[in-house]
């Protein structure tokens, strides 16, 4: 499913990154770090419209070639970045939903570890685990 999960800090700096082809890992990180202009550029049009409540999900923020990449933003400003590829067609919106949902119970999960300290790289081996498991399917 997918092929590059990203966890995003507030401040635009990575948190966790994750590959599939550990080969072409620098292409994601610089497929993720270009997401964020689009992902600013869409809280910011939510933003200046106060009656309209913030949508969670972002939806497609931009497809390449061989790539489709899709955004998530929690409440205190994380970023989560899904990359699946092209050719995966059967892939539905709800379907996409449902990974950045499994993501963020993880991270919720992960940062109420009193052992974590918030803004430092997520070295959880269970975050790590869904991650691979939404990797996987």
């Amino acid at each position: 499913m997918a092929v590059c999960v990203a966890v995003i800090a507030k401040e635009n700096y990575p948190l966790f990154i994750k590959t599939i082809p550990t080969d072409n890992e620098l292409k994601f990180y610089y497929t993720v770090h270009t997401s964020l202009d689009v992902v600013e550029e869409k809280i910011s049009s939510v933003g200046k419209n106060t009656n309209e409540l913030r949508e969670l999900y972002l939806g497609l923020l931009y497809p390449t070639e061989d790539y489709k990449v899709y955004g998530y933003v929690t409440n205190t400003k994380v970023k989560f970045v899904i990359v699946v590829e092209s050719i995966n067609s059967s892939l539905r919106d709800n379907e996409i939903r449902s990974m950045f949902r499994k993501l963020h119970n993880a991270y919720v999960d992960m940062v109420c570890n009193p052992f974590y300290t918030p803004g430092e790289n997520i070295t959880s081996q269970k975050f790590e685990n869904v991650v691979m498991s939404m990797m996987h399917d």
